[in-house]
């Protein structure tokens, strides 16, 4: 069953969403353990870590070392090398990162590589490189050494990571971009188990139980740039302002999602997230966040509040979160609002 078969089965209803593993490869998934039960011997001040934090970071930098085979010691082969940091420009990089380790972990005496399935420069391993699986060696290509790596940058300074503000501020540390930061949080969600008898819904009734659920079931599906219907995920088209096709993408974009989502109530959207804002009684930006309930459409424009700057839309679930098909290379997920810049308000159709 494929990762997205997977998120689709764990619950159609869209209750209990929260928790599935269902991408993880069990080797994997133990390495993430073990390293939240020994941070502690690590970093005994430190408090908050959950193996779930470990996951959403795997999960950005290497999807849990797909593509490769995990020992039962924990090694990770073929080895996870990332580009060559020589400042051309090759995987973003515009910067030189000047050799550290004499090539020893990523094979290059000249420059670094990110390397291992947490992606660590070298320099940085040096310091927080441990031995997660008690073999005597510190290796960034073992899953369990890397893990407990991780855990130990993380917990730098003693930081609660139960704290959702210092949770955020070790993970840009970590990787110094808000979209990273986002991307990995909603990971974290997505792998973390909700309380006992808790709903992502709430207490939601009627139609807009309806629709957070049909939106919910949509989980893990990925952004497709014009993708979705009324009827479901769809093959999308080209080519989003960044130049991401969706034709050979099977899922939702933001508006895409909403149709779907509304359509399972009668209430037929137009396609687009601009055209969507005049359907319904608006709710202006001015009025903020506590004039949001469950089952709103969320808007985003380029200039906050500016309606004629719409261009992104997602539905609102309550406590301050969206559920949102966010940006090609993505997938739908749950988002804080304010992790989305430019928020033009709402719109209520129920």
């Amino acid at each position: 069953m494929s990762a997205v078969a997977a998120f689709q089965a764990a619950r159609q209803d869209g209750s209990g969403l929260d928790g599935t593993a269902a991408d993880i490869p069990a080797r994997m998934l133990t390495a993430y353990k073990r390293a939240a039960t020994l941070i502690g011997r690590e970093s005994p001040r430190c408090s908050g870590m959950r193996w779930p934090v470990l996951a959403g970071i795997a999960k950005i930098e290497s999807n849990h070392a797909a593509g490769r085979s995990v020992s039962a010691a924990g090694d990770v082969r073929p080895r996870i090398l990332g580009p060559r940091l020589d400042g051309s420009g090759a995987g973003g990089n515009t910067t030189a990162f000047p050799d550290s380790d004499r090539g020893r972990w990523d094979g290059d005496a000249a420059f670094e590589r990110a390397v291992g399935p947490f992606q660590f420069l070298p320099s940085t391993w040096a310091g927080s490189g441990r031995d997660g699986n008690g073999d005597g060696r510190r290796d960034p290509h073992n899953a369990d050494d890397a893990a407990l790596g991780a855990a130990v940058y993380l917990c730098e300074g003693g930081r609660d990571l139960g704290n959702r503000g210092e949770l955020e501020a070790a993970l840009y540390a970590y990787n110094r971009s808000r979209s990273y930061v986002a991307d990995v949080l909603s990971w974290i969600d997505q792998y973390t188990p909700a309380p006992a008898g808790a709903s992502p819904v709430g207490s939601a009734a009627g139609k807009v139980r309806t629709v957070l659920r049909a939106a919910l079931a949509q989980r893990g599906l990925p952004y497709s740039w014009g993708g979705g219907t009324a009827d479901g995920p769809s093959t999308g088209s080209c080519c989003s302002p960044s130049g991401r096709s969706g034709e050979r993408i099977r899922g939702f974009d933001c508006s895409g999602l909403t149709t779907y989502a509304f359509a399972q109530v009668g209430i037929p959207l137009p396609r687009t997230a601009d055209a969507q804002a005049g359907v319904g009684r608006r709710i202006p930006a001015a009025a903020g966040l506590g004039a949001l309930r469950p089952g709103d459409l969320v808007f985003f424009g380029y200039l906050p509040g500016s309606d004629a700057s719409i261009h992104h839309v997602g539905i609102y679930l309550g406590n301050g979160r969206l559920i949102n098909a966010p940006r090609p290379g993505t997938v739908v997920r749950i988002d804080p609002v304010n992790s989305m810049p430019g928020y033009a308000g709402g719109a209520r159709l129920l």
